[in-house]
């Protein structure tokens, strides 16, 4: 299996009305390959991986300590996804934000180590890392009035396939951050996207080292109104990193949802059959 089979899963969405964007790189072997991975969509919460990669950074250089506590006043607190806007404490610390965000897409815990960072300091990463259109335009908000930006952040599947590749490489800024933020990822709790119909063991204590025989995921989906997003790495006998993006015009109902998602699987399939057998000598 090939990672050009890759790329053929992804165009056979071509006569769905939604755009699918697939990035596929072979970590080690270092091929790339894509179907329309250059379009910039929004990819809702799959854009926090580049949060999470400045905020990994920062620990490793010291601007930031795991156990400083970071109040969270009620401007961070937003809905969706998360736990914190349903607990009582309203201090936690950076690693504890961390862990949140990354696990179960926290957008109160996002919100806060946002403001902790800056949207600056992401886009200097951004650009450091050669992600020319992953961009963090706003918190996450409950509700987006003209006033501010559509969305959360867009980016290409190019772009977020190579911050999963450098990361997994461990030159996401060092080795220590890498290894740090590929960990968070393993923590994520949604695998209903590109790991749903992958036999994969979620809690194999050897990650990030292969399973023997097996296939192990670490990830970051993103679901918005419209969009579909999965960014993540399969490790077998290669590691290959990912990233899927499904946008649709909401109009055409929960059909094109469905047609969507299924369509991310079958990528997914596809993907985790390439990263059971060994690159190509």
């Amino acid at each position: 299996m090939s990672l050009d089979q890759v790329a053929a899963a992804a165009r056979r969405s071509a006569a769905l009305p939604l755009t699918l964007a697939v990035a596929a790189v072979d970590v080690d072997g270092g091929r790339t390959v894509g179907v329309d991975d250059t379009a910039v969509l929004p990819v809702a919460s799959a854009s926090k991986l580049l949060l999470l990669a400045e905020v990994s950074r920062r620990l490793d250089s010291g601007e930031l300590r795991a156990d400083q506590v970071v109040d969270i006043p009620d401007q961070d607190v937003a809905g969706g996804t998360g736990l914190l806007r349903r607990l009582g404490r309203r201090g936690w610390t950076v690693e504890d934000l961390a862990w949140l965000t990354a696990s179960v897409s926290d957008n109160t815990a996002t919100n806060a180590l946002l403001r902790l960072v800056g949207r600056p300091a992401t886009a200097r990463l951004a650009r450091q890392l050669g992600l020319d259109h992953l961009t963090l335009h706003d918190s996450v908000r409950d509700v987006r009035g003209p006033d501010v930006p559509p969305v959360f952040a867009t980016g290409t599947a190019r772009d977020l396939a190579r911050l999963v590749a450098l990361t997994v490489r461990g030159t996401m800024a060092s080795p220590a951050a890498s290894g740090r933020l590929l960990e968070w990822m393993r923590s994520n709790t949604d695998h209903g996207l590109v790991p749903a119909l992958i036999g994969h063991d979620p809690y194999a204590p050897c990650f990030p080292d292969p399973l023997p025989g097996g296939l192990l995921v670490a990830n970051k989906t993103g679901t918005d109104t419209g969009v579909r997003a999965d960014a993540g790495v399969i490790i077998g006998a290669r590691r290959v990193a990912y990233a899927v993006v499904a946008h649709w015009d909401v109009a055409l109902g929960p059909s094109t949802e469905r047609a969507a998602v299924h369509a991310i699987r079958d990528v997914g399939r596809t993907l985790a059959a390439c990263a059971h057998r060994p690159a190509p000598g």
